[in-house]
């Protein structure tokens, strides 16, 4: 069979699992439901049970959705990093960005510890926690952007993205031993990290954001091949290292910002799931592995949710603890079974 056909086996396979973990995490939760009523709910938008469809159309859809979203974008932002930085080990969040989201929603959660209550105050709902997370990661990432106008050594830039992370958490860490108990745990509470808490007006816009994130990658199939073989032979292609690395950047700070954002910091994801797909796919080709990673992530964050949601029961586990429980091992077989790294 020749690559061609094997590519397009693979996507259809990835395909039809993404649909059936889609159609999974729907169906399973605290209430379970049969996949005939979820068709119904869409496309006759009508069910005699009124309850199943309010939960179909207003907690299921959107929380599968949001999986799919975040899954997606936190699988092509590590692998815009990993690719960037030619560092196995990189992640979505070595630029320090989900430290500034956890910065911003932790000034707002705990910060009333220094300013008395007025910045807290009225503010500490789902709307208000992804404004105050968006606005500190894209301080973050300006703050990237600036010093990357400075530096030229890419490996400079990442330790420099790992000294902003390390600031922010530092300051995060003060905060946390200052603040009350009860503040401390609705922030320990938002770093488990959920993709249960979006109204579908937070959808749209994640949507949109996810959207560009995906726009700006597809433009940098080109650069992200050739830093592949070094900033020299990119370089010799004709590509603009400076603003090829500006644009990597900026996508990976909209898709890692504004999932971290609306949905918490999700761990693991966004480091395991390139991997993940460089070993199935057998590929480093960017115009294959973008749309791989995409819907690979998809298919992670579906399963992880599905299980956290402990199907049968009202209690919900942390998706962060699932997401690295589930993950690391099946990372693990497919290296010592491939017995080397593609990268």
């Amino acid at each position: 069979m020749s690559s061609p056909k094997k590519t397009y086996l693979s996507f259809s396979i990835l395909l039809f699992i993404l649909l059936g973990a889609f159609f999974l995490n729907l169906s399973l939760g605290s209430v379970s439901i049969s996949i005939m009523d979820i068709l119904e709910a869409i496309f006759n938008d009508t069910l005699k049970n009124t309850s199943t469809e309010y939960i179909i159309w207003n907690y299921r859809i959107p929380k599968t959705f949001t999986a799919v979203l975040v899954g997606g974008g936190l699988g092509l932002s590590g692998l815009l990093m990993q690719t960037l930085f030619r560092n196995p080990l990189a992640g979505p969040f070595v630029l320090g960005i989900s430290s500034g989201a956890s910065l911003g929603a932790a000034l707002l959660i705990m910060g009333s510890a220094f300013f008395g209550g007025v910045m807290a105050f009225g503010l500490v709902n789902d709307v208000g926690l992804a404004i105050a997370a968006s606005i500190g990661s894209f301080l973050v990432l300006l703050a990237v952007l600036i010093v990357a106008s400075k530096v030229r050594d890419t490996m400079a830039l990442l330790i420099i993205g790992l000294m902003f992370g390390s600031i922010t958490a530092a300051i995060v860490s003060v905060l946390s031993y200052f603040t009350n108990a009860e503040k401390l745990q609705q922030f320990i509470y938002w770093s488990f990290g959920s993709v249960g808490n979006l109204s579908w007006s937070q959808l749209l816009i994640l949507s949109f954001l996810i959207v560009i994130g995906i726009v700006l990658s597809t433009f940098s199939i080109k650069s992200l091949n050739g830093y592949l073989l070094g900033e020299n032979y990119a370089q010799s292609l004709g590509i603009d290292l400076k603003k090829s690395k500006y644009i990597i950047i900026i996508a990976t700070g909209i898709l890692a910002g504004s999932i971290t954002a609306f949905a918490g910091p999700i761990a693991f994801v966004g480091l395991a799931v390139p991997h993940l797909t460089r070993q199935i796919f057998n590929t480093t080709d960017h115009k294959t592995l973008i749309p791989a990673v995409l819907m690979y992530g998809a298919i992670l964050m579906l399963l992880c949710d599905t299980v956290a949601q402990l199907p049968g029961s009202v209690n919900v586990l942390p998706i962060n603890a699932i997401t690295s429980i589930l993950g690391a091992p099946v990372v693990i077989w497919l290296l010592v079974r491939k017995k080397k790294m593609i990268f």
